[in-house]
């Protein structure tokens, strides 16, 4: 019998798995057959289960193909030669969210490679990288030999759709894997993904009806998606594949994981956000000089930083083995701590979010995580990123910043427990992203309306795309709608004569091509060193936003990449500076979208502080917060299930009402709002807002009968339509709309971030959309990129749905309200949180250190120990940003990589 490819790939994969004395897993062998039955589907198993090796083990066995002797024809020039085996065509597309990611997915890739390698018969398989980090010149040298499985990101990917031949290239792909499929659902890199992966299907499908000897199954492009922390798995799987026909494989292996806190020396009964930062120190340095290898994560780059000199300076021993990771750093840099964490020369990384992903290094024993993660999911992906292996136990150490993230901490272990896992929810119809894909896809080749509306609803986000918005999408692409007709800068796509659509001017075609994307940031400066002639050209240290620097004069000094530096001059967007020793430094702060409380996390408070009432501490966490809790019910009340507790009292500020939904900053932001719009339609009034995770403050300077108000101030409204029109009505829309509007604006192709030749600054793109937003509002206010703008104003920021949804359960709960004399301990922190709004941090020290003793020497017993105003600035300064989310990654564009620096 003659051999065949699966028959010739299959023994040889089998011998390399068992040489390494593993034996495939039911969720391995089920996603095997699936793939070679030409399904779809996605998988969801534990970090560091073998996810990766199940799906490319699954393409190997699969897709391989036997070699040609031939000498391979015009045809099929992108083949590479080697001797006498030809390599496989573009067989796989391996979708990555992050750069870190991608270069970690290529090496483990290459390793079943190397042994089918060996394997006479076959076609041999290559591996590419393709991101924003990949060189011209590399980018050149795929296009003449594209290699047989690309690793690469959404944004990248749509870079190649924009490419005039790419469906010859593209057309031969079988797989498209999504790694991490949770972190794009959500969002409208998401979108980007489903757009592109529709494309995939149409051009597989019609490349599978010209060659009919293949098998039925071979028709469809297979795509799989993976994850570990997917709540809404049926939702998810929908979401990627466009229909629910596909296998959800879900791994049950055995892995163990410890989440455990550490605890402060002495838990303070009233308490802010960050006011345990440094005094967390040496109890994560005893942590770290315990391990062999260890991440230390924060939740903003700001953090970061602040981390990392700290530890610095507390053990300068450790100078050369502790290394910090984070987006902003240069990408040399990044690869350079990457290759040194993998080998195990480092004895810690402070990092963010740009290794929290799937990334596979092994000598890492335990996780050290500064703050809340603020969500069940994130908690366990972070978790993974110890003891990355089967069989391996991970282990997961919270650092407190705040006495009430000690509850956070025994709610996230509870909610481990219970399988409580957050849903992600995909956006529906964002037009700024469709209308990016059309300008996309008229440079990929060009497209007919009719067909490509037909592909596009494919997508589960614009399944219920109305023929009158495609129209509008073609009108916008096609002459810039009804307001921008005369300007040709907007007349980006027209149909020819045999009425495909295409892009006719090359200049418009480069700006697109620069520009894609739907990651949104401020704009950057690159950060480099000033060379001792005075001349540029020194090393580079990374990107940093334009806002920060823009603050700065020659001759201050700033913190950035784990250096003190001075800024000597600022030229063509970029930073030029110097080392600085002995000076007092500032730390940059990165835009970023907030991270509010999970609704999973924020339940599982919820129930801890309701055994808590009954007088159950289990666990070191509770035990250690008592003091808190029981003054709390002391004093006022415990929320719960049942019961939604308010306070009122006051002070020489004013009338305080202070409420605890537990339902989120953002949806704290909306309730508060619609509130105070609430009580003012009774009575005329001025109020203040504050909020964090648990509550909310409203600080009137009238007297306020908040237990007589409070009942009807929050019954649902009739409608969620008008609950809209009253959140509206309740804040500064408009200056929110504008905000949001300038991300819709950059997306959809009305303002640049970069021109061939330019990069615009921050303030001209803002200028820039200020200025078509209010165009558009008066001539226009029908636009559906305003209406769009609102839409994610409401869902994003505020979270309506979920306001819609504590408003029906508060209705339901048994309403508290507690006259008090004095602050309680859920009270004060959100006084801290308006004080911090209209204060100095060095007036705010004074008044803070003074509000805890007074509250301390009122609340008697044993008091904790009371701040002296210097310990509680330096901890206003090291806990900042504490509940500030991880900054985005950002596509950059490509570039020679500059010399890596030495490791800190």
């Amino acid at each position: 019998m003659k051999p065949t490819a699966k028959s010739l790939a299959k023994p040889t994969l089998d011998g390399w798995f068992a040489a390494r004395d593993w034996q495939p897993f039911a969720f391995q062998k089920a996603v095997w057959a699936a793939v070679a039955r030409g399904e779809s589907g996605l998988l969801h198993a534990t970090t560091g289960a073998g996810k990766t090796y199940a799906v490319w083990l699954a393409a190997l066995r699969s897709f391989s193909t036997l070699a040609v002797t031939k000498k391979p024809s015009l045809a099929t020039k992108n083949i590479a030669s080697d001797g006498q085996v030809q390599a496989q065509p573009l067989t796989v597309l391996w979708i990555t969210p992050m750069r870190a990611l991608a270069f970690d997915t290529v090496r483990a890739l290459q390793a079943p490679v190397d042994a089918l390698a060996g394997q006479p018969g076959l076609r041999r398989w290559t591996v590419g990288l393709r991101t924003g980090d990949t060189s011209s010149t590399q980018r050149s040298a795929q296009a003449r030999h594209w290699p047989s499985v690309l690793v690469t990101t959404p944004e990248s990917l749509s870079v190649m759709l924009a490419r005039a031949d790419v469906q010859q290239t593209l057309s031969s792909v079988r797989l498209v894997v999504v790694d991490e499929w949770h972190e794009l659902l959500g969002n409208k890199r998401g979108v980007q993904t489903q757009l592109a992966l529709a494309r995939l299907r149409a051009w597989r499908s019609k490349a599978s009806l010209t060659g009919s000897a293949q098998p039925k199954s071979a028709a469809a492009l297979c795509v799989w998606g993976m994850s570990a922390t997917l709540g809404n798995l049926d939702e998810a799987m929908y979401t990627l594949l466009g229909s629910a026909a596909g296998q959800l494989v879900q791994g049950a292996t055995p892995k163990k994981l410890m989440i455990d806190t550490l605890l402060p020396s002495q838990t303070q009964r009233f308490a802010w956000a960050g006011h345990l930062g440094l005094a967390m120190l040496p109890q994560v340095l005893a942590e770290i000089d315990a391990s062999r290898t260890c991440l230390v994560f924060t939740n903003t780059r700001s953090q970061a930083e602040l981390w990392f000199k700290a530890i610095l300076d507390a053990r300068p021993d450790w100078a050369g083995v502790l290394a910090l990771h984070h987006g902003s750093l240069d990408r040399a840099v990044r690869e350079w701590v990457e290759s040194a964490l993998k080998s195990g020369q480092l004895k810690a990384v402070v990092c963010t979010s740009s290794l929290d992903l799937g990334v596979d290094f092994l000598p890492v024993e335990r996780v050290l995580q500064i703050g809340s993660t603020k969500g069940v999911a994130r908690l366990l992906q972070r978790a993974g990123r110890s003891g990355h292996a089967p069989g391996r136990p991970s282990r997961i150490t919270l650092v407190p910043t705040h006495s009430l993230e000690l509850i956070e901490a025994a709610a996230a272990r509870a909610a481990v427990a219970a399988g409580q896992l957050e849903a992600r929810l995909a956006p529906q119809q964002p037009l700024d992203v469709l209308v990016q894909h059309l300008v996309t896809v008229a440079l990929g080749g060009g497209f007919e309306p009719d067909a490509l509306y037909a592909e596009v609803r494919q997508t589960a986000a614009y399944a219920q795309l109305s023929a009158a918005s495609w129209q509008w999408c073609l009108d916008f692409v096609g002459r810039g709608g009804p307001t921008l007709a005369i300007y040709p800068d907007y007349q980006r796509a027209a149909p020819d004569a045999q009425g495909v659509w295409r892009v006719p001017d090359a200049r418009l075609a480069r700006r697109h091509r620069l520009n894609i994307g739907t990651i949104s940031s401020d704009a950057s400066m690159v950060v480099q060193f000033w060379t001792a002639g005075g001349q540029a050209g020194g090393a580079r240290l990374g990107s940093i936003e334009e806002n920060f620097i823009a603050r700065l004069k020659p001759g201050q000094c700033f913190q950035f990449a784990g250096r003190v530096l001075e800024l000597v001059r600022v030229h063509q967007m970029t930073a030029f500076v110097k080392r600085a020793t002995g000076k007092t430094a500032s730390v940059p702060r990165w835009s970023g979208g907030r991270m509010p409380l999970s609704t999973a996390l924020a339940d599982a408070m919820v129930a801890q502080l309701a055994a808590a009432a009954d007088g159950q501490f289990e666990g070191p966490e509770m035990q250690a917060v008592q003091p808190l809790l029981a003054l709390q019910q002391r004093w006022s009340a415990l929320p719960t299930l049942q019961t939604l507790v308010a306070e009122t009292f006051k002070s020489r500020d004013g009338w305080h009402l202070f409420l605890y939904p537990f339902a989120g900053r953002n949806v704290h932001l909306g309730l508060g709002s619609l509130l105070a719009w609430r009580t003012a339609r009774q009575r005329p009034g001025t109020f203040s807002i504050a909020v964090n995770d648990y509550g909310l403050e409203l600080l009137s300077a009238g007297e306020v009968d908040w237990a007589a108000l409070l009942p009807a101030l929050l019954v649902p409204a009739a409608s969620e339509t008008v609950l809209l029109a009253e959140v509206l009505a309740s804040l500064n829309a408009s200056e929110l709309g504008r905000r949001r509007f300038r991300d819709i604006a950059r997306v959809s192709g009305l303002i640049f971030n970069s021109t061939p030749g330019e990069r615009k600054s921050s303030r001209q793109l803002q200028a820039s959309s200020q200025l078509f937003y209010d165009v558009f509002r008066q001539y226009d206010p029908a636009n559906e990129l305003l209406l769009q703008a609102e839409r994610e104003l409401l869902s994003d920021e505020l979270e309506l749905s979920r306001l819609t949804a504590s408003l029906t359960r508060m209705a339901g709960q048994q309403l508290t309200v507690q006259p008090l004399q004095h602050a309680t301990p859920l009270a004060f922190p959100l006084m801290v949180e308006r004080l911090r709004e209209q204060l100095s941090n060095e007036t705010l020290a004074d008044r803070i250190a003074r509000m805890v003793a007074q509250l301390e020497a009122e609340a008697g017993g044993e008091p904790t120990l009371a701040r002296q105003p210097d310990e509680v600035r330096q901890m206003l300064a090291f806990g900042q940003d504490v509940h500030t989310g991880p900054s985005r990654e950002r596509r950059r564009p490509p570039r020679k990589p500059s010399r890596p620096l030495p490791l800190l």
